[in-house]
């Protein structure tokens, strides 16, 4: 990516600018979104998770993407061991479902998140990477899940979505033994899409993300929320399903207009880079 065509970013103003964990940026119609504890390698606290959650549901209306990064030599490092307290089960599950609904603010929201992965993405870590839908992975990146050699089990979301990654088989040796995969490893296993040198993956998670926000709202709206819903139905289940979004899509001025543009020869035709 060229670096001189890279958009000034102006700090966010407002209820989002008050989230001292997190450092929010705009450019255009581009958000980034930095977790900002790096002395702690951004382990998640109850306030950063709570900080997260805000952030996601108050994203400016102008916003069609978004890039979240870590702050420092690490993406995230999980949970923040030192507030874990003793809590009794209604207090956990409680303490689970609030990050349960900050991660699905991610997945769910209303645009895409490409995440900059770098350094550890471990345990909590991994959860919020897995909430994201395009990973971009540093050479210096490592997965894990140690929640096994912790006496903890994963309640972030990590056994919904991390399967859906890199399959249940991989996620239980994960777990079972506290093996750690590399950045190459990583990919191969599904937990990133693309592999960038280190320094380079917001460059490359911007190039993405202005082709992301360049595309029918309603279809990126498509992808996030019916693909994954698609996935878990019948086969049966999800070719309706797919009618249903396709025609909702397809109905829009926007999708009518660049149907237009591509058969009036105004479109770029798809081809190999």
């Amino acid at each position: 990516m060229d670096t001189a065509a890279t958009p000034a970013f102006v700090a966010a103003d407002g209820l989002l600018a008050q989230l001292d964990l997190l450092r929010i940026e705009y450019a255009g119609p581009i958000a980034h979104v930095r977790l900002n504890r790096p002395a702690k390698r951004n382990a998640i606290s109850d306030t950063l998770i709570t900080q997260l959650h805000t952030a996601f549901v108050n994203l400016p209306d102008a916003i069609r993407a978004v890039i979240l990064s870590g702050e420092g030599a690490h993406f995230c490092a999980g949970l923040d061991l030192a507030e874990l307290v003793e809590r009794d089960v209604r207090e956990g599950v409680l303490h689970s479902r609030m990050w349960h609904a900050a991660f699905d603010q991610i997945q769910f929201g209303r645009v895409p998140v490409i995440a900059v992965l770098h350094g550890a993405v471990v345990g909590g870590g991994l959860e919020l990477a897995s909430a994201c839908h395009v990973r971009v992975a540093e050479a210096s990146a490592y997965f894990g899940l140690p929640e096994g050699q912790r006496g903890l089990f994963v309640g972030g979301g990590g056994s919904v979505r991390v399967p859906r990654l890199m399959g249940v088989a991989r996620m239980t040796d994960l777990m079972l033994t506290g093996r750690v995969y590399d950045r190459d490893e990583g990919v191969q296993a599904g937990l990133a899409q693309y592999a960038v040198a280190d320094g380079a993956g917001f460059a490359k998670a911007l190039e993405l993300a202005q082709r992301v926000a360049s595309n029918a709202a309603m279809s990126n709206f498509a992808v996030m929320h019916a693909l994954p819903r698609i996935a878990d139905q019948s086969q049966d289940q999800g070719l309706f399903t797919e009618s249903l979004m396709a025609a909702v899509a397809e109905s829009t001025p926007d999708a009518k207009e660049r149907l237009r543009a591509f058969l009036e020869g105004r479109a770029n035709k798809v081809v190999k880079s």
